[in-house]
This record gives C-alpha cells, sequence and structure tokens, in this order.
C-alpha cells in the first residue's frame, strides 16, 4: 500500500495533522492500534476529569459546543469529544492496525503494521509522550508482600487492599490519586519531589484562562534558554472539578495526607526519603508567584485590575518541623504503594537512528533528525501548551508546511540522491 504521508496515532494530536494535511491535499492515513483516543480509553482512572476548562478543548475547526465552558470533561466526555471530531473531518483512520516497524527504505519509509505495509515519504509520529509509566529501579527492592501500581493499573480505591497507601509522585496525578484514595478512608502518605504548584483559580478567573490570555502557553520553544530542562518540568499540581477548588499540599495535609521527602530509597524493607521536602516546597512556591506576578503584570498593563478580583498571595506551603525521614514497609502500615513518578514514550517500533540516550527522538520543534519525519503531542514540542488539546493545532499548522515544503523540495530531487535533502 502507497501513501504520501503516514500519521501513527489517531488521538487528538494526530487528528489535527490529519486536519492540517488535508488541508494541504497532502494524502494520508492515520494508524491507531486501538480506537479513537485509545490512551484515553485504556490508561486512565476512573475519576479523571481534563485539567483544562472545556472552553480550552479548540481542535482545528473544531471546538467546545456544550453549555458549560469553565466545566471540566469526565474522560467518558474526551473520548466522545474527539470521537466527533475525527467523523467531523472524516480523517482517514485505520482502527486495530498495530504498527511493528517503522524504517528507511531507500526513497521514503516502510511502516509494518499487523494490518499490511505502507510505503510512503513522510511519517508523522503522534504517539504520545506518556505510553509507558517509569517506575524508579529502587522498585524491585519493595517487599513482595506490597502491592504496586502505577497510574496506568489504577482505576479507584476499590481495587485496593485495605490499609495505608504510599503515593510517591506530587505532580497532577500523585495529587489527584492521593486526595481520592484519602477521601476512600485510606491512610495516605505522599512522597514529594519536584513539583509546580498554582491554583486552581486566581482573581475569579481559571488559572489556563490567565496562562492563555497573557501568552504563558504560547511560549515558543526557540525562546527557552534550556528547551531540554523546560520539556522535563512536571505538570501542574491541578485538578478538574465541579467546585473548582485548588487542589495542593495545603489542601491535602488539611485533610489528613501525610507529607514525605522524595523517595530516595528502599533498604533492608525500609523506604528512605530524603530531607529536602521544606526546599523542594519552597521552590515551588516561589516559581508560583513568579508566575503570578507575571499574571498581575499582564492584567495592569491590559487595563484589566478594575475587571477582576484584586491581587492575592497564598499561604506557604505547610511543612511539619521534621518529617519523617524513613517508614518501615515491614510492618503492614503500608500495603500499597502508587509510582505517580511519571510516564515515557514507547518508541520500541521505531527502526530509524533518531533516539536519544534516554530513547526519546531527537528533534528540532518537531522536526526530527531525519528527513521526512515528524513528531506530534509531546511537552512544549514548539510552545508551552504543546502537551495539550489546545496545543495541537497550531504546531500541527507549522510542522504540515514544513513537511509540505519537504515534499516539493523532494519532488524536485532525484529519488537516486534522497541525501540531498534538507532538513
Amino acid at each position: 500500500m502507497r501513501v504520501t504521508t503516514v500519521v501513527i496515532g489517531a488521538g487528538h494530536a494526530g487528528l489535527a495533522m490529519s486536519w492540517s494535511l488535508a488541508r494541504r491535499s497532502i494524502d494520508h492515513v492515520v494508524l491507531e492500534r486501538g480506537e479513537v483516543a485509545n490512551s484515553w480509553r485504556t490508561e486512565r482512572w476512573d475519576s479523571l476529569r481534563l485539567l483544562t476548562p472545556n472552553w480550552q478543548s479548540r481542535l482545528p475547526g473544531y471546538g467546545y459546543q456544550g453549555g458549560d465552558p469553565d466545566g471540566f470533561r469526565t474522560m467518558r466526555e474526551t473520548i466522545d469529544f474527539i470521537e466527533r471530531y475525527a467523523g467531523a473531518i472524516a480523517a482517514p483512520i485505520r482502527t486495530h492496525t498495530n504498527v511493528t516497524s517503522v524504517r528507511h527504505n531507500g526513497e521514503g519509509y516502510e511502516v509494518a503494521t499487523d494490518q499490511g505495509v505502507w510505503k510512503c515519504q513522510a511519517v508523522v509520529l503522534a504517539t504520545g509522550a506518556c505510553n509507558i509509566p517509569l517506575v524508579p529501579a529502587l522498585a524491585e527492592a519493595i517487599p513482595s508482600t506490597i502491592a504496586t501500581l502505577t497510574p496506568v493499573q489504577y482505576r479507584n480505591p476499590g481495587q485496593l487492599e485495605e490499609g495505608g497507601v504510599l503515593v510517591v509522585g506530587a505532580s497532577a496525578t500523585g495529587i489527584q490519586i492521593a486526595d481520592e484514595i484519602h477521601r476512600s478512608g485510606r491512610p495516605v502518605t505522599l512522597a514529594v519531589g519536584e513539583h509546580v504548584r498554582v491554583p486552581r483559580v486566581y482573581r475569579g478567573r481559571d488559572i489556563q484562562w490567565w496562562m492563555d490570555a497573557a501568552g504563558v502557553l504560547n511560549e515558543r520553544y526557540d525562546e527557552i534558554d534550556d528547551i531540554g530542562r523546560a520539556r522535563n518540568v512536571p505538570s501542574l499540581q491541578l485538578a478538574g472539578s465541579d467546585d473548582r477548588r485548588t487542589l495542593d499540599l495545603n489542601s491535602l495535609t488539611a485533610v489528613g495526607v501525610k507529607l514525605v521527602g522524595r523517595l530516595a530509597g528502599i533498604n533492608d524493607g525500609k523506604a528512605l526519603f530524603s530531607g529536602s521536602l521544606r526546599n523542594q516546597c519552597a521552590l515551588a512556591d516561589l516559581k508560583m508567584n513568579r508566575l503570578l506576578d507575571t499574571i498581575d503584570e499582564w492584567a495592569a498593563a491590559h487595563g484589566m485590575d478594575s475587571e477582576v478580583s484584586p491581587k492575592q498571595r497564598f499561604a506557604p506551603t505547610e511543612v511539619e518541623a521534621s518529617p519523617p525521614l524513613g517508614i518501615d514497609l515491614e510492618r503492614g502500615r503500608i500495603r500499597t504503594i502508587i509510582w505517580a513518578t511519571g510516564f515515557r514514550p514507547d518508541y520500541s517500533w521505531l527502526d530509524v537512528p533518531v533516539l536519544d540516550r534516554k530513547g526519546r527522538v531527537r528533534h528540532d520543534g518537531g522536526v526530527v533528525d531525519a528527513p521526512g519525519m515528524y513528531l506530534m503531542g509531546i511537552p512544549f514540542l514548539r510552545r508551552r501548551k504543546s502537551s495539550l488539546i489546545d496545543g495541537a493545532g497550531d504546531d500541527a499548522r507549522d510542522l504540515s508546511a514544513h513537511l509540505a515544503s519537504y515534499l516539493d523540495q523532494r519532488s524536485l530531487v532525484p529519488h537516486s540522491a534522497p541525501h540531498l535533502l534538507s532538513r
């Protein structure tokens, strides 16, 4: 089978690229291992809602059409939204088509699947950044009496054994799961490393509204001093809820969640925690206040101070005087550990030498280090909002333009000399 471009992944990023390619009359196919929005269907816990308001679900040629723009979609609603988008743009999707290999074939790329082989001139990798949970190597030393889960395996508190739970990681996933499990009646300890604290609502408006309006989310990758660092910043401590409440470490300790430092090791059945908890929290508070300063400056410069609530600053994160530095896992107080320690992409099927030592694709703003190959849907790909539904459209527009230029250039180069093509 032949086609000009193969897009791998039918989530919001792959579909945004499909829309952009269609607008440029570039024939293509979208290959999906499961159903449309497959990760949303199979790799999320039951109560999860989008962290961004409904109005921010903007895709090329499509947006929110309901009556609750400031609400937060459930997973079922998110799946339905992406499915409707796929239908509205008539994306050429092949579902239940598992890609097993992508390799150069001399004239372009050969994409092997369990449903046949596609030959193409360009490939877009849109399989996302959260395919495989990151579990630290120290997990191997966890006593066998302790149950362990990743966020991909976790569904609800009912699946857990009775007893205490240690949640490792305090970004968006960790704090939401810790909050839910604690409210189920189980004692929860939260191991806190680097995190990004923000309020859900600031000066009467959602924090995402402020970051969108003030241009924070549109900051480009080529405007950042250390883009490698920026791409690895933890997700914001946010949760989507009907009451729009702020979920942070202070709200968790207020209901009884126990805070400890970063999990540093396991020794003889004892979990060992870093003594840096207070410093980590102070740094997160400092960065939050810098963001709020940016928002306040923007509001003042645009004459909004009279339209919104007054400036405010939030209480510093409370940390007990001497947080525990260890917990004996063999005494039965902790029965379950949940690893909310991040994710990594899965490119095990990518047989093109473009991966760095950490298994991530080498690229410049989504233009991969291989002619005719592109990347979509990862943090800060081209903009700070790149990993959001709202960020896919702008990235797809830019990269489809580059892809079209590449195809035009390719048409001028003899097939026997593909090495003459520039990135």
